[in-house]
């Protein structure tokens, strides 16, 4: 039968060896996490409005201040799923041979800024067929790599406030997917309202809600517009001379997921009431 001292002494021996394992594995993560990718995207997940253009983020590493020669540098965009490709430069021009039909004259990048490492694609008049994953791939002096963006595809508009008669109304011209419409005073209390979609041969739905209960001058209320993608917070003051109104937009970063930021707080239910439907 083992004695206390020995007890003791065997167990500072598995608490060291597990501290020493603690201790490697908290460097191992540091380490990883310093250790950055040749390409990247600082933003993976955009959200692009239909009809607007969109930009598509990706950079490489180059090997000094000075970036890299510009005529060294090869860039290749694709899509996941079509053939082809969204854009390619090479040679310092673009080398659009085999280029998707789908992106002709909308696709481009910035060869002024190539060789700082900025191989960012702007894609213009996106529609609901761009949205998709792209691969941005670099070949470069100092290395070689390639990163994903996939972009989403939306429609989304500021609603428009107006007051008749102690009724509060909004209209948003543009939305898609089909969102969700709440209300809430200003302690965050849900308010009845009607709210009436109508959608376009395109699919994108005009929106028009009305409070059902009688507005107060001085009062400030809050409509909330949304669906998976997309969140606009419409804060509208009543005054004597009508509605003072300001609207925020967020972006979830995927139809699971919380928004990355808030422009101010919202209460958390109407966030699931978004992301759920």
């Amino acid at each position: 039968m083992a004695s206390i001292g020995q007890v003791i002494f065997w167990g500072m021996i598995i608490l060291i060896f597990l501290v020493g394992g603690l201790i490697i594995l908290i460097f191992c993560i540091a380490f990883t996490r310093t250790q950055t990718a040749f390409v990247e995207s600082r933003d993976a997940s955009p959200v692009g409005n239909i009809g607007d253009d969109v930009m598509l983020d990706c950079s490489f590493h180059t090997s000094g201040a000075g970036g890299e020669p510009a005529n060294a540098v090869s860039v290749t965009w694709e899509k996941a799923g079509l053939s082809g490709v969204v854009f390619r430069y090479r040679d310092r021009a673009a080398q659009l041979e085999d280029q998707n039909p789908q992106f002709r004259d909308r696709a481009k990048i910035f060869p002024s800024v190539v060789a700082t490492g900025n191989v960012s694609l702007l894609l213009r008049n996106v529609g609901p067929r761009d949205a998709g994953v792209y691969r941005c791939s670099v070949t470069a002096p100092s290395g070689r790599g390639s990163d994903s963006v996939n972009l989403r595809v939306a429609a989304y508009s500021s609603p428009r406030f107006t007051l008749l008669e102690k009724s509060l109304s909004a209209e948003a011209q543009r939305w898609y997917p089909k969102p969700n419409v709440t209300w809430t005073d200003h302690v965050g209390h849900a308010l009845n309202a009607s709210s009436h979609f109508f959608n376009n041969s395109a699919g994108i739905f005009r929106i028009v809600t009305t409070l059902l209960d009688p507005v107060r001058n001085d009062d400030t209320y809050t409509c909330v517009v949304c669906n998976n993608l997309v969140s606009s917070v419409s804060q509208a003051t009543v005054t004597e001379r009508g509605v003072m109104a300001r609207t925020y937009f967020t972006f979830n970063l995927a139809p699971t997921l919380m928004p990355l930021h808030l422009a101010f707080t919202t209460p958390l239910h109407l966030w699931a009431y978004c992301l759920l439907t």
